[in-house]
């Protein structure tokens, strides 16, 4: 699978260690930064180019990371296609993707540890979305909320 990883400072030794791990799974990792540990670096500089990838099919999932989770989950849905979440247990790992399309998984770092990140990463990729009429419906409600943040972005 295509996955984008992005972490600030917070996030960085997880995401050096998620990237690893998915590597030796298999998966093909385009890493959004921090390229190093910087103390002062900020979380939208590099989950916001992860998510717009995804948005974009670039990618087929996104894992952003930072100390909490919220910041780059923030970050991450403010771009209309990402539908992000923080996540630090294993129902919402998959149930998010199975209902909700769930495409940018956000986790915590300094919430949860390593092996249990590595663990929800591998739910949160192992599941798919149901096509269920009624999260079909849903999902489809949440596309027009980003196409109403398209048009105003647009001046329309």
């Amino acid at each position: 699978m295509k996955i984008g990883i992005a972490a600030d400072h917070g996030g960085f030794d997880m995401k050096e260690f998620l990237c690893e791990a998915l590597k030796a799974d298999g998966h093909q990792i385009t890493d959004f930064g921090a390229q190093a540990f910087q103390t002062g670096d900020d979380y939208p500089d590099f989950s916001v180019p992860l998510a717009e990838a995804v948005a974009r099919g670039d990618l087929e999932r996104g894992v952003a990371l930072c100390g909490s989770g919220v910041g780059v989950c923030v970050a991450a849905n403010k771009i209309p296609g990402a539908r992000a979440c923080l996540v630090h247990d294993s129902f919402c790992a998959h149930q998010g993707v199975e209902d909700d399309d769930l495409n940018v998984l956000c986790l915590g770092s300094r919430v949860i540890g390593f092996s249990q990140a590595l663990e929800l990463v591998r739910i949160f990729l192992a599941a798919r979305f149901s096509g269920a009429e009624r999260h079909q419906r849903r999902v489809a409600k949440v596309g027009e909320l980003d196409n109403r943040r398209r048009e105003a972005a647009q001046g329309g």
